[in-house]
């Protein structure tokens, strides 16, 4: 009897459509024009508020970048930046999206020795000397942008560098366990060990250097013999 009630009731409304909730949640169905014209205003907001953060940093230094300020930099809400970004390392981690894919850049397709057509411990060499360089140049902000820790090592910038090291050893030293051997030479390359190297033990770039090369040729076995 409850059955039958049930299915001689009227069926209730389809719901309407609802309104959409903030500017970067808005999700709507068009053509292929309308996608692209979308896509490329996210593009630009996106570049407006990385442009107010680099000012920042400039002028402040990083410290004085936080989200409330760079709202009011770019003139947008504040949640507008949270949601591009997630939260404060997100948008510092965006600031060096440039620098890191630049650098994948060059060890994926770039000239030898730091692309490929060299052999895998020059290349190994050359890999360590360009991250080093690379942190120096942007120590602090890569300092402050640096994940917690529960996330510190599995952000997709450090995953890719992680990935090449591995492949690289694994061409020189394959009876190794690789992915550990690689975990310990990017700690070399840090840049909290970079900073206390140079900022706080006076350590010159070119000893960093030198140091890179021969724990590489220590650790895969290809050190000059005595």
């Amino acid at each position: 009897m409850l059955y039958a009630v049930f299915m001689s009731a009227p069926l209730p409304p389809l719901p309407g459509p609802q309104e959409p909730f903030g500017e970067d949640e808005l999700l709507q169905l068009g053509n292929a024009e309308d996608a692209a014209c979308l896509r490329a205003d996210a593009a630009r907001n996106r570049a407006r508020l990385l442009e107010a953060a680099a000012e920042l940093i400039a002028e402040h230094g990083a410290a004085g970048v936080t989200m409330e300020a760079v709202a009011v930099a770019a003139q947008v809400g504040k949640g507008t930046v949270f949601r591009r970004f997630g939260d404060r390392t997100g948008l510092l981690m965006a600031l060096l999206d440039h620098s890191s894919k630049k650098l994948q850049s060059d060890f994926l397709g770039g000239p030898p020795p730091l692309g490929p057509g060299a052999p895998p411990t020059e290349r190994l060499r050359a890999f360590g000397v360009a991250v080093l360089y690379r942190s120096a140049e942007q120590l602090e902000l890569r300092l402050a942008a640096q994940p917690e820790p529960t996330r510190r090592f599995s952000n997709p910038p450090f995953r890719a560098l992680r990935t090449h090291v591995v492949i690289l050893l694994r061409q020189i030293v394959p009876d190794a366990d690789c992915e550990l051997l690689a975990q310990t030479l990017l700690g070399y390359l840090d840049p909290a060990v970079v900073h206390h190297l140079t900022q706080q033990c006076g350590m010159p770039m070119e000893r960093l250097e030198a140091g890179w090369a021969d724990l590489v040729d220590r650790v895969t076995g290809t050190a000059p013999r005595p």
